[in-house]
């Protein structure tokens, strides 16, 4: 009987080396991106017109539209818009994120693709737009696995002004961000995001807003999932009861181990400020996991029509705390 080959032998990888044969010259990687992009034929991203011609020398923009009378590019109506990175990087740094399991470090980027560290951290969250929230998103049929952790640095590792917050508030999930977190079964999804509470109507909330009605729903025997409006089966962990029958929470919870084996390894640092674009960067990925890398770079850059990111936005105050941990 033949072995089974590691990992996902189903699908078709990209080596670096490929990657690099794939865009030699900008030329080339816009001619990638625009067939992506435009892959009906080209328009303008502002108001959809066909009619577009050429602009001389490419300058201010290398395209022209006769209906809204302005400039554009394959740029405009993305994140990519106003950045000055060559798209050859802008490829490289998607497939890095790609195939990264436990992401890539901004610090990395800038040393594997030539940029400051400041511009690489902003292409990873610009990249990460490309998983943020979807309105078309349909509620899973079930059965599903729901979960909910908490990432955090350790106490022991935080400054002394920190402890000093948090001295006498108890320990394990005190002082770190509430993450909630679903699988179906059937599909092999996952669906997460960052909460501000863990109270029933929460956690019920987010239950109930991403499955069906007829939907069967696994959970630990946290109380606040008690009422939920869903068929529903709990195991007790303090009593060490992991598994019983179909109920159990293994396949969420190996999603957190990868998480928090990003956060701890290679991420080192999360400020719940930035935390939800972290969660919803491996959501995203592990939602195309069994894509070939090809597909999934193609997938990445089409999520990213339509969406923006400017940098004073990316590093306004959203009510969090920007401190990593």
């Amino acid at each position: 009987m033949a072995k089974k080959a590691p990992g996902k032998s189903h699908r078709e990888g990209l080596t670096p080396v490929q990657v690099m044969n794939m865009f030699p010259t900008e030329e080339a990687a816009t001619e990638w991106f625009e067939s992506v992009v435009w892959e009906d034929g080209r328009h303008c991203p502002k108001c959809g017109c066909t009619e577009t011609k050429d602009v001389p020398n490419a300058k201010p923009m290398p395209y022209w539209c006769k209906g809204c009378r302005s400039y554009f590019s394959v740029r405009t109506g993305t994140p990519m818009a106003r950045s000055n990175i060559p798209l050859r990087k802008w490829a490289i740094a998607i497939y890095l994120c790609l195939t990264s399991l436990k992401s890539v470090s901004s610090m990395k980027l800038h040393r594997d693709i030539g940029v400051s560290q400041r511009a690489a951290w902003f292409m990873l969250h610009r990249i990460r737009e490309a998983w943020g929230e979807d309105d078309g998103e349909e509620p899973f049929d079930g059965p599903v696995e729901v979960d909910e952790t908490y990432i955090g640095g350790k106490r022991k590792n935080m400054s002394n002004t920190k402890r000093k917050e948090l001295a006498g508030t108890g320990r394990g999930a005190v002082g770190k961000t509430a993450v909630i977190g679903m699988k179906d079964r059937a599909t092999n999804q996952v669906r997460a995001e960052v909460i501000t509470e863990t109270d029933g109507e929460t956690l019920q909330d987010f239950v109930e807003e991403n499955t069906e009605e007829d939907a069967t729903v696994y959970t630990d025997e946290a109380a606040a999932y008690k009422g939920v409006e869903r068929e529903h089966e709990a195991v007790k962990h303090p009593v060490s009861e992991y598994v019983r029958g179909q109920a159990h929470t293994n396949g969420i919870e190996s999603f957190w181990s990868m998480l928090k084996r990003a956060h701890a390894g290679t991420l080192h640092k999360i400020s719940p400020k930035h935390l939800d674009r972290y969660v919803r960067e491996f959501a995203g990925k592990h939602n195309v996991r069994d894509s070939d890398t090809i597909a999934q770079m193609r997938d990445t850059v089409v999520r990213l029509i339509g969406r923006n990111l400017l940098y004073r936005d990316l590093v306004a105050s959203n009510g969090l705390s920007n401190a990593g941990r």
